[in-house]
């Protein structure tokens, strides 16, 4: 399941650094305004302690975490959706993606100037919002033009037509196409249109290390406000520290971390919220051969997560050995669990959870 998300912001807020980091990338970054149009993509895993628990259990000859795709955007200015800087090329880059992550500078540095001058980080999440907004609009005027220039109006073009009008209402009074009412219908018939409006979006406050400390920086509780209202998830990360912790060993991360009151790097956390905005769980197998993270969507049954592994299995399917990661971190052994009757055999139907162990019975 190749999921994506998006890197999105103003420039030199440290959309670069934050994709490196999660990549393990080393794409260059600058402390200017370049201008610069490239995009990249890259794989990142999303870290998961179980994962390592496991693999410290069975010492296996290959670990594989759960991934997401990340793309690294070149910096939005004013008039993006108009084609001005990266334009039409940023927004093409980013229209198929799951999920958005805005990247908003809150730290003050005079040696990395501000695209607009001072730091301001409402009217920044301002104005990417509107340049999406824009960008949605342009793309819904023009597919309206389309249909009503064709030669022949099909009933599945009246059906795109009456829901493309209502999200044309909302995004002219600059509300997001999430907020449209469209019936079922009606979003089944825009299904193949991307709204930037309508991705899921995590919001990233990038603080310096003294606002890491305190716990605040300008204009915190109106973004705060801001996000909460709009049920954003809010992340606030130090990209300086970010750096600082990737360059040092265990012992010394775990020093500097509890010297900066932090139980894990803030890129770990973020690798798991977008993973978790998307609505995905990991399912886990282990053994000597590999311990691996399964990506699935939430909700997915037994015999639906074993194709994920092969469809020979879903077709197979007898019986799932079930067993949750807190009951075997517990333990420390799974000869144990089994022991304390803690392994459950579960049916087709059984609804996934997210870190069960899952060893899947079949026959084919």
């Amino acid at each position: 399941m190749a999921l994506s998300c998006g890197i999105v912001g103003l420039p030199m807020v440290g959309k670069t650094t934050f994709f490196n980091l999660l990549t393990r990338s080393r794409k260059e970054t600058s402390s200017f305004f370049t201008g610069k149009t490239a995009t990249t993509t890259e794989t990142a895993p999303v870290p998961d302690r179980r994962l390592d628990f496991l693999a410290e259990l069975y010492h296996p000859r290959k670990y594989t975490p759960a991934t997401l795709e990340v793309i690294d955007v070149p910096g939005l200015v004013r008039g993006s959706s108009q084609g001005q800087g990266a334009g039409n090329q940023f927004l093409a880059a980013v229209r198929e993606v799951d999920a958005l992550v805005h990247m908003v500078r809150a730290f003050d540095n005079p040696e990395v100037l501000h695209v607009d001058g001072t730091v301001d980080p409402m009217r920044d999440i301002e104005t990417v919002n509107m340049e999406l907004l824009f960008a949605d609009l342009g793309l819904v005027e023009t597919r309206i033009e389309r249909i009503k220039g064709g030669k022949k109006i099909t009933k599945e073009n009246q059906l795109e037509l009456a829901a493309i009008e209502k999200c044309r209402a909302v995004l002219e009074e600059e509300k997001p196409v999430y907020q449209a009412e469209l019936t079922e219908e009606e979003r089944s018939g825009l299904r193949h249109i991307a709204f930037f409006t309508e991705k899921p979006m995590l919001l990233v406050i990038n603080v310096d290390e003294k606002q890491l400390a305190t716990g605040d920086y300008p204009q915190r509780e109106q973004v705060r406000a801001y996000a909460g209202e709009r049920n954003i998830p809010l992340l606030e990360i130090c990209a300086q520290v970010e750096v600082e912790l990737d360059e040092l060993g265990p012992e010394d991360r775990e020093v500097f971390m509890a010297n900066l009151g932090i139980t894990e790097p803030g890129i770990q956390r973020l690798a798991r919220a977008v993973y978790r905005r998307l609505g995905l769980i990991s399912f886990l197998t282990a053994g000597e051969d590999e311990v691996r993270a399964w990506t699935i969507r939430e909700g997915l049954t037994a015999r639906q997560a074993a194709g994920k592994i092969h469809s020979d299995i879903e077709r197979g399917f007898i019986r799932a050995e079930v067993v949750r990661f807190n009951d075997l971190e517990e333990h420390g052994a799974m000869a144990k669990v089994k022991e304390k009757g803690l392994m459950r055999l579960e049916g087709k139907d059984y609804i996934v959870q997210d870190g069960d162990i899952i060893n899947f019975r079949f026959n084919v």
